[in-house]
């Protein structure tokens, strides 16, 4: 679990949920991505809860994300000034952000980001948005190292099975985007008899970063898991490239 940088902007930046002790289950954890337009905040915030924190820059977990899927060398240069803005040394997870711009610069891309990671510049590298067909296609090409993450829109309305099982099957990690429904769209969610059982924290968004890490204080029994398992109606809350060309 971890911080989404999403609609933090340089205006709305992230570093209170550092900085602001109420925050601890999460904030050793953040994503950003070049299309947030707020790298070099984030890392500005993490530079500077580390100021004042015991915690070293390894005890901090920092994803970035690709935007434009194009040649490699664009994408080679676009990850180098992902680093280099951020300040942070190196990206700890890089993922392609989407599968959008084609079979071609798909590969490519995914090229760039295996040499940043042996280059020291990323330590892991995954994909976000890739359907199943996206990742045959890139298991197919034999890549030199094989992503790590899948990152997408999964929740009780939208559990996108084939995707989750294909990840599983293949050792993918997935991470849940938009896990409990977008703050955009969460009306569906917010009505389940489930979630009102354990709901913790409808409350101030630092109160609710700490309420949602506490994992351990609540238990979904198995009754309650049939019950989300009957939700699934492809709930799609943002933008949804799984079937993409």
């Amino acid at each position: 679990m971890g911080i989404g940088g999403w609609i933090s902007s340089v205006q709305h930046s992230p570093s209170g949920h550092f900085t602001n002790g109420r925050a601890d289950p999460l904030r050793h954890s953040i994503d950003s991505a070049q299309c947030y337009e707020n790298e070099k905040e984030v890392g500005d915030s993490v530079l500077a809860f580390l100021k004042t924190s015991s915690l070293k820059r390894e005890d901090i977990h920092y994803t970035s994300k690709l935007f434009n899927i194009t040649t490699y060398d664009a994408a080679r240069k676009s990850i180098k000034e992902s680093v280099e803005v951020c300040g942070l040394g190196y990206i700890d997870l890089f993922l392609l952000h989407s599968p959008y711009g084609g079979k071609q610069n798909r590969l490519e891309s995914w090229k760039a980001v295996e040499d940043a990671i042996l280059d020291g510049e990323i330590k892991t590298g995954g994909v976000s948005n890739f359907g199943v067909k996206h990742l045959k296609e890139l298991l197919a090409s034999k890549p030199r190292i094989k992503p790590a993450v899948n990152q997408v829109e999964v929740h009780p309305f939208n559990t996108r099975t084939q995707i989750t099982s294909f990840c599983q099957e293949h050792d993918i990690v997935v991470e849940s985007l938009c896990a409990a429904g977008s703050s955009l769209e969460n009306e569906p969610f917010n009505d389940s008899v489930v979630v009102k059982k354990v709901l913790v924290c409808p409350c101030a968004i630092v109160e609710r970063i700490a309420a949602n890490g506490d994992v351990g204080g609540f238990e979904i029994d198995e009754q309650d898991m049939q019950e989300m398992d009957g939700l699934d109606e492809y709930l799609v809350t943002d933008w949804d490239p799984v079937d993409c060309d």
